[in-house]
């Protein structure tokens, strides 16, 4: 693991910090310029940190939750659940690879399972209130066909009582073409400037506290 693996931007103080988890295959692809250009509206001084799941890779993850011996911890799992706590605004940033998140990007959202239940980490008390974000890039027009992935990390939010801030969206296939997606362009300035509500499952109460 070298230093160009976690990018860190800006380090004033401030009550916000972004982490940006970059699932694609591909590396500079078109979800990643997307969400570049949706990070660059970001007033000065806010962090970003972004990690690149390419460069940090997991092991499929094990469910160990229920068995009496543990699993050990490696490097790269220990950062990202450092960076993710870390962080008040998650941003995972996927393209959408059979209607779904990208092998990368679940794989990552596995993990959380398994920190739920590390000694001492408290990580679904520390992630409640939090903000998940989305960047996807398809090549279909019709931004219904995403609807798994947005379920998919609205749910994930929801059960952990943290905020999402829902996804935003690029048209593109070929390298660089999400460039010429004029509304995403447009709406990647103010992206991050959305009212986050709480994450809510279908089935609860509009009043929920």
């Amino acid at each position: 693991m070298s230093s160009s693996d976690v990018q860190d931007h800006g380090s004033a103080a401030t009550p916000r910090s972004f982490l940006f988890v970059l699932g694609s295959s591909r590396p500079d692809g078109n979800t990643e310029m997307l969400a570049r250009a949706a990070a660059e509206q970001l007033p000065t001084g806010v962090p970003q940190r972004w990690v690149d799941l390419t460069r940090l890779p997991l092991p499929d993850f094990q469910d160990g939750r229920h068995e009496t011996e543990t699993w050990p911890v490696g490097e790269n799992e220990e950062l990202l659940r450092q960076a993710t706590l870390e962080a008040t605004d998650i941003v995972i940033v996927s393209p959408l690879y059979w209607y779904a998140l990208s092998a990368h990007a679940k794989r990552y959202l596995d993990y959380w399972s398994g920190w739920l239940t590390v000694p001492g980490s408290d990580f679904k008390e520390r992630m409640a209130g939090r903000t998940l974000w989305g960047v996807t890039v398809m090549s279909d027009h019709d931004e219904v066909v995403a609807d798994g992935l947005v379920t998919s990390l609205n749910h994930s939010a929801a059960y952990l009582r943290m905020r999402f801030g829902g996804v935003l969206f690029g048209n593109g296939s070929r390298p660089g073409q999400v460039r010429g997606d004029e509304r995403a362009a447009v709406r990647a300035k103010t992206f991050f400037q959305r009212e986050a509500p709480l994450a809510r499952f279908p089935y609860e109460e509009t009043d929920r506290p």
